[in-house]
């Protein structure tokens, strides 16, 4: 779906030297980018070509540009010889000019000098030079074909019909016979054709051999028309035309394979009486453009070819006496360059544009018609279509235009004139499938001359761009229009404003195509050649005109103003709207920006850079196009970009990313490499190579329309736009078009809960039900809900979710009776409230009720019974009024709720009901075997009511019921009542609840106060004694968790006697000195045996140095009191001995641990110096790492494969802590062993209250020197340990070991130097008292 439209026409004529003469022949250097032109006269003009896109300012200058300065130079021949043939030679940077006489002549071009390098018998008739250049191919007036080489030799020579050596070849006037080269893309063949003699004498396509020059191929005889023949440059088919005139035909254009047979034709549709002059591909093959003279023109028509239908895409028309020839540029497939006999030079700059409309409306140019699809009814691939428009000639240009119910499309046809039809809304265009409108020419009183770039700027005004100049226009121009121009040499580009009316008056929903009439309102020149022009969606009667260099001006219409000068209708833009170059694909839309609507421009060069006025976007793109997921706007506001690259892939982006960001669309910014497991969701990868994009189909279509370079359609739907359309639609409260579009592309209908957020959708669910009035679509949406935010995880990679998505999930057991938080229970709920009060009552609106029932996290299976059971009581009763008919059966709801959950959870609620019956018929539905079933009902039905609801409870694990049913059947169940809360300790709160009879509740606290004595929770098992006075279970209880304070205290409220409290006193001694509680142990004796003496001995045990001390004082008794010194002493001396040799180790320790570290760093870096880890990939850097940390210091190269694994590293370090922390020489983990061993040795809580303590107790006994050598000692070890912590900490997080810096003996200055400076004493168990003196 793509039209051919003329970007930018560029004449240029030459000052012939002599009255009369004219252009006969052409070539053109594609590397110098010139062009050589022969004369009548022997003259050769060289004219230089526009060359690359920078260049481009100066087109216009060089269409101003005349033959005094150009090159000019004479060929000198004999007296009436003439030039008839020219090609350029590139190695020789020469001209090769065939004469009429038979010279060849070779022509410098860069010393102006001529060479005859051969003469040739008849004259010659054609030069062709092969692809590579090395050969050459004459024919001559004689017929003979002759291949020479760039040595001038001849490499054979041969009659161009070998079938007949002695055909005179020369025409019944005595003239020449006209023949024609073209070689194939390749060289290794080349087709010649002879121009018949008669437009009724059949003559043969002939295809040669390049290097044996023999005859490979002929076609069948036919009635070929003139020497048209040109062979497509991809190698594929020879294109020929066939003269049908005897047949009173038009004449077809033939193509023929290597082989020679026919491959297919078309027809030109002309008269019978036109004739073809020539056929010239360009050079990618892609077009085909034939030179078609009738009596009172010439036309150029250009083809191409999609889906084997061959389509008219553009006419140019010259006037007889003009006598246009045209080639093709070699290198710019779309540069036509045409010339006439009186010196015009022409340069046609063509682009392929998208046929599509914004509005999604296909309008496809073939010849005089106009194929029309509004692809929102339906893909109709072109040649097919849903109706089309025919004009009275063939349309060169079409510009489409919707406002509210109206459409208006404008034509620019080949013979200059305008033709306009108004058509209805395109939603009412299915009436006219297969039709066929005819549209007539507007009435005017003007003719547009090569115009271009036609554009509505309002629904009856238009502008378009004239190339205009009296003596350059193919068409001439009126001598009325003639006078408006400013100046004929100043300008050649003019404005044209066109005001449209029509006489006839408008039926609403009938098309209007004739009663139009247009005048010119206003011509404005520029000053510059156009590139595009592209309406303002801002602002009525406005548009975006680019010239050459990508400049943008404003073009403002003003009606009501009567003169304006031009630089009035004219206003600056920004630089930022400007391109950094000429964008023949360019288009201007409304976009969001910082909340406002604003104008962007969008424009893609040649070389395939895209971009937003000034900024890059994409460097190479191949297509683009913009989406807006708008809904129902008139003035659509885009919203994503879209972009295909030259490397196949799609691009969406969104247009707000693009306004905030600087980012590139290219494959070096977006693409990056998705993660192992994840797929890039940052573009789509296109099917078909070559596809482009063509149109979309905006809001909730979200449709993107690519046409593969075969012809074909195909629609797609990316997630990312149909994701935004459904958002877009949640936004604006449509909930039945998001449902619709969520059932259509397959998304997770949690969206529309996850999106909106919980609450929100649960205050919506009325407007829910009420749109979408399907209850087939309800119940999808109520069986797809999920309680966890699927949507943000699915798609979070496409759109981003408001915050509020974010709601957290409650889990079902910390609420199991509130709805709150649980998202399906609360959706499901909301949902059936508005099914009961927006849907009428039916059959299906109660099916989809239990479905929400069923659906219920838990599933809420007791509701939908109670539902089930009042239908079937309904039907029992015999009730036939109107209300019941609208209820399905009790067995349909049944079997429904059966379907939707597991049997066995319905067959439970339903015996959860009590209702016997009802669980009955719920089994025999659920397929269950009668024989597993109906005893156990039976059964059931044969108990009292209250043990028949605690065996229903029992089964169904329902205990708290269970017990209320069970206390319910009276005294003589107590026993099975006692036996379930022993069971289930959980009850026996409930139980105390439920019986009011001190006998039975103390039998409940005695039992559960066993159930806490056996779960070793003595302490509340004492107190739950206590409750129901069990005194002696209290005892125990109290004596097991070791409180002698609550066993004396109950041995209080037993009234136990002196002696035998003395015992119990006695025995609790034992007790606690053999749980490791002598301070407990000492208090009884001292209290309840009187026993000072063993006492002040569990005391010195437990290191209560203090207290001892005061309980030997405070008998008075000397004896006490020396054993007390005497343990001191003995405890002094051997925490002396104690920390000197843990001073030792933490020397060893620290001196180790330096050793191991330092041989781990000169590993690591010979590792890092040979470059190991270069080439490790991404997924295995960490594994390798976590083994490299756990190397040991005598780790070597080849056994680091040996802890690769990270399970059997894993189950050494079980290993190690089930050892204590052994730590093990060269092992990979005796490093970090040896830091935590080191942090293991500081003194605990426990210990430095012992030790000051000691401290306190000696200096009481009169021993402060024995309490400093022992402060002295701690001291030293407790710095010492607190110093090589700190060291390994330092050296574990750097990278390197300092022998002077890293040593434990300057940590250990260190830190006492900080502790002096501070003034801190190191530890509270430390006494000031005791310090020793400063010496030195």
């Amino acid at each position: 779906m793509k039209n051919l439209r003329l970007v930018t026409r560029l004449p240029q004529q030459l000052q012939l030297q002599i009255d009369g003469e004219t252009l006969v022949a052409s070539a053109i250097d594609a590397e110098s980018r010139r062009a050589f032109f022969a004369s009548s006269a022997n003259f050769i003009y060289t004219v230089s070509l526009p060359s690359s896109s920078t260049q481009e300012q100066q087109l216009l200058q060089w269409s101003k540009t005349a033959t005094q300065h150009s090159d000019m130079e004479e060929v000198v021949l004999d007296p009436g010889d003439r030039i008839v043939a020219m090609d350029y030679l590139m190695e020789r940077e020469s001209l090769l000019l065939g004469s009429s006489d038979g010279c060849l002549l070779l022509y410098n071009v860069e010393e102006k000098t001529t060479e005859v390098v051969g003469r040739l018998e008849g004259g010659v008739n054609t030069i062709a030079s092969s692809p590579d250049g090395a050969l050459l191919s004459v024919t001559t007036g004689l017929g003979q074909l002759l291949v020479i080489t760039q040595d001038w030799e001849v490499l054979f020579e041969t009659s161009l019909d070998p079938q007949d050596e002695t055909i005179d070849n020369t025409d019944s006037t005595g003239g020449q016979s006209r023949s024609a080269i073209s070689w194939r893309g390749d060289g290794k063949y080349f087709a010649t054709l002879v121009a018949p003699e008669s437009f009724s004498s059949p003559t043969k396509l002939n295809v040669w051999e390049r290097e044996s020059g023999k005859l490979h191929s002929s076609s069948d005889a036919k009635t070929f028309m003139g020497a048209s023949l040109d062979w497509m440059p991809s190698g594929a088919k020879v294109a020929t035309a066939l003269d049908r005139r005897t047949e009173g035909k038009c004449p077809l254009i033939i193509f023929y394979e290597k082989n020679g047979l026919e491959r297919s034709h078309f027809s030109i549709d002309e008269p019978g009486e036109v004739a073809i002059q020539a056929l010239k591909w360009n050079c990618n093959s892609e077009i085909l453009a034939a030179l078609v003279s009738s009596g009172q023109h010439d036309v150029i028509k250009i083809w191409t070819c999609r889906n084997n239908h061959w389509y008219l895409k553009h006419e140019l028309r010259y006037t007889k006496e003009e006598g246009v020839k045209f080639f093709w540029d070699p290198t710019k497939p779309m540069h036509l360059i045409c010339w006439t006999l009186s010196g015009q030079v022409i340069i046609h700059k063509f682009a392929w544009t998208t046929a599509v409309s914004e509005s999604s409306i296909a309008l496809v140019i073939d010849g005089s018609h106009v194929l029309v699809t509004p692809l929102i009814l339906g893909l109709m691939p072109p040649p097919m279509s849903l109706f089309h428009l025919a004009f009275p000639c063939a349309v060169n240009e079409v510009s489409f235009v919707t406002n509210n119910s109206k459409s208006h499309l404008a034509a620019y046809l080949s013979n200059g004139s305008l033709s306009v039809v108004e058509l209805p809304a395109p939603d009412t265009w299915e009436e006219f499938e297969g039709n066929g409108i005819s549209v007539d020419p507007c009435c005017s009183d003007f003719t547009l001359n090569n115009c271009m770039h036609l554009t509505w700027i309002d629904t009856r005004t238009l502008i378009g761009i004239c190339c205009y100049s009296e003596h350059l226009s193919s068409t001439k121009i009126r001598s009325s229009e003639a006078s408006n121009l400013v100046d004929k040499h100043d300008s050649l580009f003019f404005i044209h404003e066109i005001e449209l009316k029509c006489s006839e008056s408008s039926v609403p929903g009938s098309v209007c195509s004739s009663g139009w009439h247009a005048r010119v309102s206003k011509k404005v020149q520029l000053e510059s050649s156009v590139i595009g022009v592209s309406p303002n969606p801002a602002k009525r009667g406005s548009a975006f005109i680019q010239v050459s260099g990508g400049k943008i001006i404003e073009y403002c219409s003003s009606l009501n103003l009567l003169n304006m000068c031009p630089p009035a209708q004219f206003s600056g833009i920004g630089s930022d709207l400007c391109f950094p170059a000429s964008c023949p694909w360019m288009t201007a839309v409304l976009c969001y920006e910082n909340g406002m609507t604003e104008p962007l421009l969008f424009g893609l060069d040649e070389s395939g850079k895209l971009y937003m006025g000034k900024r890059l976007l994409s460097n190479n793109c191949s297509s683009f196009t913009l989406y807006s997921s708008v809904y129902g706007a008139t003035e659509p506001v885009m919203s994503h970009l879209l972009v295909t690259t030259k490397q196949d892939l799609l691009f969406i982006v969104d247009v707000n990313e693009v306004l905030l960001k600087d980012i590139e669309v290219t494959i070096d910014g977006l693409v990056s490499s998705p993660a192992r497991g994840k797929q890039n969701k940052e573009y789509i990868t296109v099917w078909e190579k070559g596809a482009k994009l063509v149109g979309v189909l905006h809001g909730d279509e979200a449709a993107v329309i690519m046409q593969t370079t075969r012809g074909n359609l195909e629609c797609t739907y990316p997630r990312k736009l149909v994701l935004v359309s459904i958002v877009q639609a949640l936004v604006q409260k449509r909930f039945k078009d998001a449902i619709g579009m969520v059932r259509r592309h397959r998304i997770d209908f949690n969206i529309i809960v996850d999106y909106c957020g919980l609450n929100a959708f649960m205050d919506s669910a009325a407007d829910f039900v009420k749109q979408v009035n399907n209850l087939t679509h309800v119940t999808e949406f109520v069986c797809s809900m999920k309680n966890s935010n699927v949507s943000s995880k699915l798609y979070e990679a496409y759109i981003s979710f408001p915050d509020q998505c974010a709601i957290p999930m409650a889990d079902n057991e910390s609420s199991p009776g509130l709805f709150l938080g649980n998202k399906v229970t609360s959706v499901l709920m909301a949902i059936r409230k508005a099914l009961e009060e927006q849907i009428e009552e039916s059959s299906s609106r109660e099916l989809c009720i239990l479905t929400t029932l069923a659906r219920s996290e838990p599933p809420l299976l007791e509701q939908a019974l109670n539902r089930i059971k009042l239908l079937r009581e309904s039907e029992l009763l015999g009730l036939d009024d109107a209300k019941r008919k609208l209820y399905p059966s009790a067995e349909e709801s049944l079997k429904h709720l059966l379907w939707l959950t597991d049997t066995e959870a319905v067959f439970s609620a339903a015996l959860g009901l009590y209702d016997l019956n009802l669980a009955a018929i719920v089994a025999l539905n659920s397929q269950k075997d009668p024989k597993e079933f109906l005893p156990f009902l039976k059964s059931l039905e044969c108990l009292p009511p209250a043990i028949m609801r605690y065996t229903i409870d029992l089964r169904l694990g329902r205990y708290e019921s269970a017990l209320r049913n069970i206390v319910s059947a009276g005294d003589a169940y107590h026993e099975d009542c006692m036996k379930l809360l022993n069971d289930n300790p959980q009850l026996f709160p409930l139980g105390l609840q439920l019986f009011n009879e001190p006998d039975k509740r103390n039998q409940i606290l005695e039992a559960w106060g066993d159930h806490l004595s056996g779960e070793k929770c003595f302490e509340d098992a004492a107190l739950t004694y206590q409750c129901c006075s069990s005194y002696q279970k209290s005892l125990r209880a109290y004596r097991a968790c070791g409180d002698w304070r609550g066993v004396f205290t109950v041995a209080g409220l037993l009234e136990l006697k002196r002696e035998e409290i003395v015992q119990l006193a006695h025995e609790l001694c034992d007790e606690f000195q053999a749980l490791g509680k002598p301070g407990d142990a000492a208090r009884v004796a001292l209290e309840y045996c009187s026993d000072a003496e063993r006492g002040v001995s569990y005391y010195i045990m437990a290191r209560e140095w203090e207290e001892a001390l005061r309980v030997a004082y405070m008998l008075s008794t000397h004896d006490l009191v020396e054993a007390v010194r005497d343990a001191a002493s003995e405890c002094a001396a051997s925490l002396i001995a104690e920390y000197q040799e843990g001073l030792l180790k933490i020397g060893k320790y620290a001196a180790r641990y330096l050793a191991v570290r330092q041989r781990r760093l000169s590993l690591a870096a010979k590792l890092r110096s040979e470059d190991r880890f270069m080439d490790v990939e991404d997924d295995s850097v960490s594994e390798t790492s976590t083994s490299f940390s756990e190397m040991s210091a005598y780790t070597t190269r080849e056994s680091s494969a040996s802890v690769m694994s990270s399970n059997a590293s894993k189950s050494r370090a079980a290993r190690r802590q089930k050892k204590g922390g052994k730590i093990r020489a060269g092992s990979p983990g005796e490093e970090m062993a040896l830091v935590e061993h080191l942090r293991g040795m500081a003194l605990t809580g426990g210990a430095q209250n012992e030790l000051k303590s000691l401290l306190v107790a000696l200096i009481q006994l009169g021993k402060a020197e024995t309490a400093r050598r022992v402060q002295e000692a701690a001291d030293s070890f407790e710095v010492s340990q607190r110093a090589a912590v700190k060291l390994a900490e330092d050296t574990v997080s750097s990278d390197r070991v300092e022998e002077r810096a890293h040593t434990l003996e300057r940590y250990v200055r260190m830190l006492r130097d900080r502790e002096s400076g501070h003034g801190e004493a190191g530890g509270t168990w430390r006494i000031n008292a005791l310090s020793p003196p400063v010496t030195g």
